[in-house]
């Protein structure tokens, strides 16, 4: 009789007993560490195998969709690499629209944006630094802002979870200067009994205040010790203290207003290098002809190391679009979500893929789904293909950079992405083990506690380490 035909009690019993039997082939100290946090066994997917295997070396749920959530930057990344090529880069055109006299372009500066995750403000000072070499101070015109190389769905920063202020909701945008941010910095004088207050980039028309108390409080919650009030988008109020144990810190905040912030961003940073504006700064069209120059971005291989060791939310949308607008033209979702899908198709087999829902390309998503099986067999692709050093070069380290600086798996020994949500967490990249053997290693956690699932997978990346994974059964 086909199993849904059972009697509902015998069927529960006979699923539980099949978890039980092979929630028990994980190893003990695994296990203890899920069971001590009260994480469930079917809130959890695990797979090892050794690099070069298609063996599997232990295994759970391997074949269940879940939510991987930043681990689908290994996805978008990889791709990136393979399709594009490590030194692959983007080039922001800039048009002096006009005549150059005396100083003054009597005309337009026009910039018009491809993608560029790395708009940060330093290069955008150097883009405007070129202007000036060419005998630009003063622009009798407007500075025109051309995004149209990207086509996205209008949707608030809150979206999301609910939070607008936080740096990894901005927006991908075709023009995306300095992420739509602001980093508010706190540098304690103690003989003047006072943190000074300093915003960067210099926006336009907002402004903080200069300096905040200290206390002698412990440095722990110092922002909320600080009672900031960010409502105003010209003001930042801080009507607290600042906790001087706390040394210098840095507050990373996107900008309350996003629409105003390039408007804001430019004026500040021209006005700052001396120069004038007599027009706005603007929306509009590039020219159909060739640029006055170009800024060119660090190469892919570089900007993948940041949106890897830091799980950089909007670099990666970046590079996901770009990826649809460098393979076929268009730099939207539905054309990013094809590229991907025909080349996972490529990559692991059009059957293997099957199932494989990508979003947006950076994980910050509750639609994503992909197996631990389809994980691992993308980062097998990955260490037997060309671009396997710049990928492996991009994963944060264990217990030295990135995401996992304080993780307390056994120092230097995992290459790994890590990844997390409200409900999510998971880790999946390459383990060495004291053999000298290389394991795939992909572990993920879907539960209203997943957070609480670290310390397992710390003791997972222990016990592969430890060439644990030779004394499991094949599965």
């Amino acid at each position: 009789m086909p199993f849904p035909m059972f009697r509902r009690p015998l069927a529960a019993a006979l699923l539980l007993a099949a978890s039980a039997a092979a929630f028990a082939r994980l190893p003990g100290e695994i296990h203890t560490a899920l069971d001590r946090v009260k994480l469930p066994p079917e809130s959890v997917v695990v797979l090892v195998q050794e690099v070069g295997s298609g063996r599997n070396r232990l295994a759970w749920r391997e074949t269940a969709p879940v939510n991987p959530a930043s681990l689908t930057k290994l996805v978008t990344t990889y791709a990136a690499l393979d399709l594009l090529g490590p030194a692959w880069a983007w080039n922001t055109p800039v048009w002096l629209q006009g005549t150059v006299s005396d100083g003054v372009l009597d005309g337009n500066l026009v910039i018009k944006g491809s993608g560029d995750p790395k708009l940060v403000p330093e290069r955008l000072w150097l883009l405007l630094r070129r202007v000036q070499q060419l005998g630009v101070r003063e622009i009798r015109g407007d500075i025109v802002l051309d995004r149209s190389a990207f086509v996205v769905p209008e949707q608030s920063p809150a979206d999301f979870d609910g939070e607008p202020l936080r740096p990894y909701n901005v927006r991908a945008d075709a023009l995306l200067l300095g992420y739509r941010s602001v980093l508010i910095g706190f540098t304690p004088d103690a003989a003047r009994g006072v943190a000074l207050v300093s915003l960067d980039p210099p926006l336009a028309g907002v402004s903080a205040d200069a300096s905040v108390p200290l206390s002698a409080t412990p440095c722990g919650d110092w922002r909320g010790e600080l009672r900031a009030d960010f409502s105003d988008p010209l003001r930042l109020r801080l009507a607290g203290t600042f906790p001087a144990a706390c040394g210098e810190k840095t507050w990373p905040l996107a900008y309350a207003e996003p629409r105003r912030y390039d408007e804001r961003l430019l004026t500040g940073l021209w006005r700052e290098m001396g120069g004038k504006l007599s027009g706005t700064v603007r929306e509009g069209a590039a020219p159909a002809v060739p640029p006055t120059f170009s800024s060119a971005s660090p190469a892919l291989a570089e900007v993948i190391r940041d949106i890897n060791k830091y799980s950089n939310n909007v670099m990666a949308q970046q590079l996901f679009l770009s990826l649809g607008l460098a393979r076929s033209g268009r730099g939207t979702p539905e054309a990013s979500r094809e590229v991907l899908r025909r080349w996972l198709a490529e990559r692991i087999g059009r059957q293997n893929a099957e199932g494989v829902v990508i979003d947006n390309g950076s994980g910050l998503s509750r639609e994503t789904r992909l197996s631990a099986q389809q994980l691992a067999r993308l980062l097998q692709s990955a260490w037997g293909s060309a671009v396997m050093p710049e990928l492996l070069a991009s994963l944060p380290v264990s217990g030295v950079d990135g995401t996992l600086t304080r993780s307390k798996a056994p120092l230097g020994r995992a290459h790994l992405k890590t990844g997390s949500l409200r409900d999510v967490a998971g880790i999946a990249g390459y383990v060495l083990a004291a053999s000298g053997r290389r394991y795939v290693v992909v572990a993920i956690a879907n539960h209203a506690n997943a957070g609480a699932a670290r310390p397992a997978f710390d003791a997972l990346v222990q016990w592969v380490v430890q060439d644990g994974a030779e004394q499991a059964p094949p599965n």
